[in-house]
């Protein structure tokens, strides 16, 4: 999960000719060859606009907070759009995978510009880098089609907005580039409500913001909106597009996951966070005759359907489970927010847990699921 708590003191917004690296620069000296195919593609979109740029004081190779070397920020006349330095290979290639450059990717998002404003919101900002650390601290990377909860508002200083959580989409009019490092996506970070993360996990992501973009077409962020489903053209084709397909995502990451074969019933232990998205992932899977991985830091487990239930621990660290069509239902209903432990059936329970959210002190300031 990231870390939300985390300023952005470390950066200061500086003019490209004024102390941030530029593309001329660049050129000159050839030490950012990444940077500039970022640049050069910018400069296609915005020509003759000079962005805002949040530069990094102390960079993270060199042990700085911040994963991004910096930010560029556009104005447009109803959003501003952002993009990221620094998931890319900006200055020579020193991973091993020639056709992509670095983790194959830089941020962007789109966040609603109200009238007269004049400065981007720095909350934006903070959300890149944060989502960035996680990246470079988990070793887990992001893609079109993926989606994550941020455990809070997107806007620490709007608590009361819906939007509080994020999916990625190939950003409509970037796309994507070649560098001399190798391709580069512009992933576009796009926030949403809790019904609509739900609709994400029980269909497919991209088809969801696909339909999504009839409305906001190049979905930008917008703390003060409500749910797209509240439009009842978009909610039918949700409703029918999860009907029709079931959920696309074959799995998702935990932070909690146990379980006990030994002594029967066998007993699978998740997090009182993490349990109902995962029983919203399984409806969308289960029935359709899909299977699904849960996975943690270091155990897998697996659910299948099936004509029968069956358990299979034989290889460490994973757990198999074949679900039957009649125990799908009961699954789902042991998968909530409560701790306690649920029958399936005579030979399967489900234990929740509770579940801590902390600040970046590593103080708790929730806890989910407690009884």
């Amino acid at each position: 999960m990231p870390d939300r708590s985390c300023a952005v003191d470390p950066m200061r917004f500086r003019s490209p000719s004024h102390g941030a690296v530029s593309s001329h620069a660049m050129t000159a000296i050839s030490e950012a060859p990444g940077w500039d195919a970022i640049d050069q593609a910018l400069d296609q979109l915005y020509p003759g606009v000079e962005p805002q740029h949040l530069a990094t004081m102390l960079k993270w190779r060199l042990g700085g907070p911040q994963p991004l070397d910096g930010i560029s920020i556009y104005p447009r006349d109803d959003h501003w759009h952002y993009v990221s330095y620094g998931m890319s290979e900006l200055y020579e290639k020193e991973s091993s995978f020639v056709e992509q450059s670095g983790w194959g990717f830089e941020f962007t998002i789109r966040v609603a510009r109200s009238a007269g404003e004049q400065e981007a919101p720095m909350w934006a900002a903070n959300l890149l880098q944060n989502l960035g650390r996680y990246v470079f601290t988990s070793s887990n990377a992001f893609g079109p089609g993926h989606y994550m909860t941020l455990n809070g508002p997107i806007n620490l200083d709007q608590p009361d907005t819906a939007i509080r959580h994020v999916a990625f989409y190939i950003d409509p009019e970037l796309g994507e580039i070649e560098t001399p490092h190798g391709r580069l996506t512009f992933l576009q970070v796009v926030g949403m409500t809790d019904a609509e993360y739900e609709a994400a996990q029980s269909w497919s992501t991209a088809r969801l913001l696909d339909a999504f973009r009839s409305e906001l077409p190049l979905l930008v962020t917008d703390p003060a909106r409500g749910s797209l489903l509240d439009n009842p053209q978009i909610a039918q084709i949700v409703a029918e597009g999860i009907a029709r397909d079931g959920s696309s995502a074959s799995s998702s990451y935990v932070s909690q996951l146990d379980w006990s074969v030994d002594v029967a019933p066998t007993r699978l232990v998740l997090g009182a966070l993490s349990a109902p998205k995962v029983a919203t992932a399984l409806r969308g899977r289960l029935p359709f005759g899909r299977p699904y991985v849960v996975f943690s830091d270091d155990r897998e487990l697996h659910f299948h359907a099936g004509e029968a239930l069956n358990v299979d621990a034989g290889v460490e660290k994973e757990l198999h489970v074949t679900v039957p069509n009649e125990l799908v239902e009961p699954l789902l209903a042991a998968l909530v927010d409560r701790a306690g432990i649920r029958a399936v059936s005579s030979d399967l329970t489900i234990e929740i847990v509770p579940t801590e959210i902390k600040n970046d002190n590593g103080d708790v300031i929730e806890v989910i699921g407690g009884q």
